[in-house]
């Protein structure tokens, strides 16, 4: 043997490689999915989806009127327009300092504001 011939060293999964970056990706999607599924139904906001199937027939029951009053965008910046920001932030964080972010009751009805009862539609 002289010194310009290497010995070539094959391995077997190398000739698939893009087979088995392929397959790896897929291994690792589903596990990821699988994760995120289960986190998805651990933290309660499966049941905030008003979207799945099993809430299809009470979609349209929903009352969708917003009570939440914003600032506007648009307009001077003085005084007034300072007042009624501040009063409407002193509004929106006096609800959220109530909240106990860390119990069970923080995905709760009351908490959300969607413990209005549904109106049943006139028949």
């Amino acid at each position: 043997m002289n010194e310009t011939e290497h010995e070539i060293v094959h391995v077997p999964w190398r000739k698939n490689q893009l087979v088995v970056f392929v397959s790896g990706s897929i291994v690792v999607a589903l596990i990821l999915v699988v994760v995120s599924m289960a986190l998805y139904a651990s933290s309660g906001a499966a049941q905030l989806d008003l979207s799945r199937p099993g809430y299809q027939s009470v979609q349209d029951k929903v009352d969708r009127t917003d009570t939440f009053q914003s600032f506007s965008a648009n307009g001077p910046v003085n005084s007034d327009e300072l007042d009624e920001f501040e009063e409407l932030y002193i509004d929106q964080t006096r609800t959220v300092k109530t909240t106990q972010v860390f119990s069970g009751s923080a995905l709760g009805e009351k908490t959300l504001g969607i413990d209005a009862p549904v109106p049943l539609p006139a028949e």
